[in-house]
Order: C-alpha cells, then sequence, then structure tokens
C-alpha cells in the first residue's frame, strides 16, 4: 500500500512521465537576504532537474507567492527552509522535509531528493498539526523548536513591553514626585496617571503574550487560549497564596506546558462527528483547565515557599557585610525582574525604609536599573549580534532604565536566557556590592537614576558609580556570551559555504560558485553588446531609483572607503543628496556593524541616512575587484549603494534588497552584467530586477 504522499507511481507510461511537484517555504528570522536567496537556489535546482517547484517566501514585506490549498494538494513534497517558526498544519498528509534556511542556500539539490522520502506530516483529531515540527531526513540543522517557539513568543511581546514601559516612565517622569511610603507617586485622577495605567496595562498583558504566542508556535491556534491564560495565572500570584508572581519565567514555563499539552491531545483519536469542534472547543477548555489548575496546586506552592524563606533568610544576614548583602541583593534583583525572587528582594529592601535603614534600599536601587542599561548598551557596543527590531528594542531599554523600569531587559532574557540572565546578574551583584560599599541611601521604594535626579537617594556620586560600572559589566558580559554562543552554533552547522548570519540588512549572501567559465561569459557579452532596439526612453531600473547617472562603468576606487566615497559622490549629482560626508559616515557606520561584502564578486553597501532627500540606488564596476572583507573571500567587482532616507527606509532597503538578492543568484545574469560595454548597456540588464 502506498502513502498518500508518495509520487504518483504505476498507470503507465503517461504516469511515469509525470513531472514532479514540489513546494517550499523559505523564511529567516531578520527576513531579508536568505529568504530569497533560498528560494531562489531552490528554484534553480528544480528546474535543472526537470521539477516544478513553487516556492513561497515568508520575508520582512510579508509572505509572498503564497501556497494555495490547490498547490498544497497536489504536491508530491514540501521543503521549508526556515530558522523561524512555520505553520505546518496546511500540509497535513503530505511528505515535508525541514531544514535551516541555509540548507536551501547550499545544497538545494540535495534537499529536492531528500524530500522524496520524508515522513509524512499527519493530522491529529483536533485540526493542524498532530506533532510539534522537527528536523527531519538529516536535511540539515534546523533551529530547534524550542528557539523558535521562544522567539515567537519574544516578537509578539515586544511591542508591549516597549510601548507600556515608554508610557510608564514619561507619566513618572512628567507627572511624578516622590514619596518615602510610595515610591514615585503620580497624583490619583490626574492626566499622567491615566497615562500611567495605561502602561501599566501594556505590562501586565506582555507576560500573558509571551506564554501565549510560545504555545502558538508549538500547537497551533488551539494552544493560544491557554497559553495566555496560564501566563496570566503564572504573572498573579494571589492565586496561589503568593506576594509575587512567576513573571517572566513563569510565562515560558506555561507557555511550553500549553503548547506540548495541545500537542498530546491532538493526538488522542476522537469519533469523527467530534472532530470539527476539536481545536475550537474542546481542545482550548481541557488545557486552559489542566494547565490553570497544574499551576495553581502544583506550582505555584513552591514559589510561594520560595518567596517566604528567602524573605526570612534575607532578614537574618542584615547584620552581615554591606558588600556581601548588596552582591546578593543584586543578584536577586537581576534574576527574574519582576518574578518572586526580584520581588523578594525588593520588597525586603522596600520593608526597611519605614524602620530608618535606607541602606539596603540603596543596594536594590542601584541595581534595578542595570539590567535595562546593560542590555540597551551592549547592543550599541556589538550591532552586528542584534536584529534591527532587537537594537530598536535596546534604545527603549536605555530609557526605561534611566527610569528603574527593569521590565525594558525582559525581551533580551527571554530571548537568550542562557547568555542574558547570567550577565545581568553579574551586572546587578556588582553595582548592588558597589553601593553597599559606599553605603548608598534611598528614602523611597523605587530605583533607577529617576530617583536620584529627584533627591531621594543618599551618596548620588556613588550611587551613580555603582550603576555604571554595573550596566557596563552586564553589556560586555551580553557581549561576549552571546558572541560565545553564535560563534559555536555556526561551528556546529553543516554548511560548505560560509552563509553566516545575516546582518539586519544585508542583501545577499553567498549562493553557489561561479559556473560557467569563459564560454558563458562570452555568450554573456555578445547578448549585451548585441544591437538593441530602439528606445523611446531608458528603462525603469528599481522604480526608478537606479538610472543612468547612477551608474558608472569602472570605479577609480582601489579601497572600500574610497569607493564608498566614490560612489556617494555620484548619487549627489542627482541632486537627492543633501550632505555627502554625512552619506559616507552613515555607510561607513554601517559597514563598522558587519561587512556588506557578501560573496560571489559583490558588495551592497547601504544606508540610512536623512543625508539624502529621496530613495537613491547607485552600481558601479571595478576590473580589478575590491577588498570588502566578503564571507567567502572575493573582491567585490559589482558594487550597489542603496541610500535612503530614514522615513522611508524599512519598506523600501527590504524591497530593493529582496529583489537584488533574488537575481543576483543567477550566474549568467552576473556575467551579462559584467560584460555590458557601457551605461546603457549595464541598464538594459539591470531592468531585469523586478
Amino acid at each position: 500500500m502506498t502513502s498518500p504522499a508518495d509520487p504518483h507511481a504505476g498507470g503507465g507510461a503517461v504516469e511515469q512521465q509525470k513531472r514532479l511537484k514540489l513546494l517550499a517555504v523559505t523564511a529567516c528570522p531578520t527576513g531579508i537576504a536568505h529568504t530569497y536567496m533560498a528560494a531562489e537556489k531552490l528554484q534553480q535546482a528544480a528546474e535543472a532537474a526537470g521539477i516544478d517547484m513553487k516556492v513561497e517566501t515568508q520575508g520582512s514585506i510579508g509572505a509572498e507567492n503564497v501556497l494555495t490549498d490547490n498547490d498544497v494538494k497536489d504536491a508530491d513534497g514540501i521543503i521549508i527552509a526556515a530558522d523561524k517558526d512555520v505553520d505546518r498544519s496546511r500540509f497535513a498528509g503530505k511528505r515535508v522535509l525541514s531544514v535551516g534556511v541555509s540548507e536551501g542556500i547550499s545544497h538545494p539539490e540535495r534537499l529536492i531528493e531528500q524530500v522524496r522520502s520524508a515522513p509524512v506530516h499527519g493530522a491529529g483529531g483536533g485540526g493542524g498539526s498532530a506533532e510539534p515540527p522537527s528536523s527531519s531526513g538529516g536535511g540539515g540543522k534546523e533551529r530547534s523548536v524550542a528557539y523558535k517557539a521562544l522567539m515567537n513568543g519574544v516578537s509578539y511581546m515586544i511591542p508591549f513591553v516597549v510601548v507600556g514601559g515608554l508610557l510608564i516612565a514619561i507619566s513618572l517622569s512628567l507627572g511624578g514626585h516622590t514619596d518615602p511610603k510610595g515610591g514615585l507617586v503620580i497624583p490619583d485622577g490626574s492626566f499622567w496617571m491615566h497615562v500611567n495605567q495605561i502602561g501599566v496595562i501594556g505590562f501586565t498583558l506582555m507576560v500573558p503574550i509571551l506564554s501565549g504566542y510560545i504555545a502558538y508556535a508549538i500547537g497551533d491556534r488551539p494552544a493560544l487560549v491557554p497559553g495566555m491564560i496560564g501566563g496570566w495565572i503564572a504573572n498573579t500570584g494571589d492565586l496561589y497564596d503568593s506576594k509575587a508572581g512567576a513573571g517572566f519565567i513563569g510565562a515560558i514555563v506555561t507557555g511550553f506546558l500549553a503548547g506540548y499539552l495541545v500537542v498530546w491531545i491532538k493526538k488522542v483519536k476522537v469519533p469523527k462527528f467530534a472532530q470539527p469542534i476539536m481545536p475550537i472547543i474542546v481542545i482550548p477548555i481541557v488545557a486552559t483547565t489542566s494547565l490553570g489548575l497544574f499551576f495553581i496546586y502544583v506550582i505555584g506552592k513552591p514559589i510561594s515557599w520560595v518567596f517566604e524563606h528567602l524573605t526570612s533568610w534575607l532578614s537574618g544576614m542584615t547584620g552581615t557585610s554591606a558588600i556581601l548583602l548588596g552582591a546578593i541583593l543584586g543578584l536577586m534583583i537581576a534574576f527574574d525582574m519582576g518574578g518572586p525572587v526580584n520581588k523578594t528582594a525588593f520588597l525586603f529592601g522596600a520593608g526597611l525604609i519605614a524602620t530608618g535603614n535606607q541602606t539596603v534600599m540603596g543596594m536594590c536601587a542601584a541595581a534595578i536599573p542595570v539590567m535595562p542599561l546593560g542590555q540597551g548598551l551592549s547592543t550599541l557596543i556589538r550591532k552586528r549580534l542584534y536584529s534591527e527590531q532587537e537594537r530598536e528594542t535596546g534604545l527603549a531599554a536605555l530609557f526605561m532604565g534611566c527610569f528603574g523600569i527593569s521590565e525594558g531587559a525582559i525581551p533580551f532574557a527571554a530571548a537568550r536566557p542562557a547568555q542574558v540572565i547570567p550577565a545581568n546578574m553579574l551586572g546587578g551583584a556588582v553595582a548592588g556590592a558597589i553601593a553597599g560599599m559606599a553605603g548608598v541611601k534611598d528614602a523611597v521604594p523605587h530605583g533607577g537614576p529617576i530617583v536620584a535626579v529627584l533627591g531621594a537617594v543618599g551618596g548620588v556620586p556613588m550611587f551613580f558609580v555603582a550603576v555604571i560600572i554595573g550596566s557596563v559589566v552586564t553589556a560586555l558580559a551580553t557581549v561576549a556570551l552571546v558572541d560565545f554562543s553564535e560563534r559555536k552554533r555556526r561551528g556546529e552547522a553543516l554548511v560548505s559555504v560560509p552563509v553566516g548570519p545575516e546582518p539586519a540588512l544585508a542583501a545577499v549572501g553567498v549562493g553557489a560558485g561561479a559556473t560557467g567559465g569563459a564560454a558563458q561569459a562570452a555568450v554573456a557579452a555578445a547578448q549585451v553588446a548585441a544591437p538593441a532596439p530602439e528606445e523611446s526612453a531608458e528603462p525603469e531600473v528599481l522604480s526608478g531609483y537606479l538610472t543612468e547617472q547612477t551608474v558608472k562603468v569602472e570605479l577609480d576606487a582601489g579601497d572600500k572607503e574610497a569607493a564608498i566615497r566614490e560612489m556617494a559622490g555620484m548619487l549627489a549629482g542627482t541632486g537627492k543628496v543633501a550632505d555627502v560626508e554625512e552619506l559616507v559616515r552613515t555607510a561607513l557606520r554601517r559597514e563598522e556593524q558587519g561587512t556588506t561584502g557578501l560573496g560571489e564578486e559583490i558588495a551592497i553597501p547601504h544606508a540610512k541616512t536623512d543625508a539624502v532627500t529621496s530613495p537613491v540606488v547607485g552600481f558601479a564596476r571595478s576590473a580589478e575587484g575590491i577588498e570588502w572583507g566578503s564571507l567567502d573571500g572575493t573582491k567585490a567587482k559589482l558594487v550597489f549603494m542603496i541610500s535612503v532616507p530614514e522615513a522611508a527606509a524599512g519598506d523600501e532597503h527590504l524591497r530593493i534588497l529582496a529583489l537584488l538578492s533574488r537575481k543576483l543568484m543567477d550566474t549568467e545574469f552576473r556575467a551579462r552584467l559584467q560584460a555590458a560595454p557601457d551605461e546603457a548597456a549595464i541598464l538594459r540588464v539591470l531592468a531585469e530586477v523586478r
């Protein structure tokens, strides 16, 4: 008996000659170049093998070439080359091969061969995926299910952290004042109190959002409700007799529990008449009730016990070394940012203010801002380690840290707990120890630079020394640990070409090696040199951003900086560059984050800056090649320079980069671009980029 997912067999010569039909989905976390590079390489490999293939790309500009129900119905197999979560429920009953996006670039032929014998993706009784997505068929290293689920939750949580945190910070700074009993207080019924309450709602929602979308990535839609409600329960300590909820760590736990609980329930065989109501009624109710009661009666009790005993333990340490106590409080403050350990230390310090002991709260106050300040600083120190969204979150974290909102660091801790939490604790311990040694005092139950500015801190200079040193320690430790983790992961990846981690706005990376040799180059030269039909106007290239005025046949420059300056000067000739020097400085700063020399003799320097008044793209060639630090060691001979103003940066950068990354994977296209004799011929070749 054959599987319904098997390629059609039997039936004589007609069936034997039927072309294999495959589908593919490509996606990467930043959704820029690798998504489209993998799609193009898979398409090329399928065409060479005489196989029909349709590829859906899930990039930052949205899903393109979306697979329809009819596409899936007729497909003989599906390749998923992705480093982020992809919904597999629509592929039930089909052979599915799941690998990392780099495998789609490096070994497309191998994937096409392996998908023919890949496992069939089954559907459970509840609808959707019957099992969590997994790597299969030995098709290469894929990001783990846990990593993808965690990143899915973090990506949905970040807007709530940023909006909630900034609204709270603004309301405190403009409408708050210090109070010995309440910390920073905003008058009831005032405008700024309402702003603060809106921010608090955002912060309250961020924990269940994190939990819910972790669960969703594992168990699909039926897991969303139990994940969110479980996250709310985890963050509400009153439900299990604790003065503090479990915070974001509890949300991560409930997210994974909800996701895998739903996956398990889906495997239960139910009568056919009950299957339609399983995903919308039965599974959510059973999973939500089970998870909620489990957390309240099983997980919640130990959390309450930990809270009580930590408080008693800290009370017995008040007579010990101030440096040791400060380090311990700093470790606790930094551990879970709003969770039971953090709240224990904070309430311990706040409770001693009424007794006249303000030094313990001073230790806590110095440690509170270290996590968001340190994480924000780390995104500035080593930008290449972070996505554009993370860098933007880092700026918000810096702002929140100034107002003592430690939750600003939660997105970083949730995304990389093994690296960020130890770094946070190290910096928090240093800050707390310095504050304890210097006898810093805080008269209000709040922390961060804002309380010093408003006059609630005694020993202000040493308070700022403690905060600054602790933040720097956290930033440096984070950068070192994240960099080590990334290097280790890349070293284990089974790739034969150097497809590294994708820079936030890098356009194309290294694809297949150049092929075709001199014969192909000669054919290409003949094609571009052949007389072209007369045209009424020059072809529009990249929406008119690249024109004959921004094309140079041969660069005079011999090094990267000189090439960027020469191309910036060329772009200035369009009248769209208001400040050439600032454009050059911005492009060079981008190079410091990570090279834009992307292999295959291609470089794409780019800049987001208001030094340009509207988007403009330039292209130039270098016969000798320019050393650009490319991943494959090749010198750049084809150089594109993309410049867009800040207001138009997002979509325009992504759209242009997506178009270029697809087309530049075509070896024959690159050969014709190299062989074009003049600006007009170059434009005719580039007009194919669409």
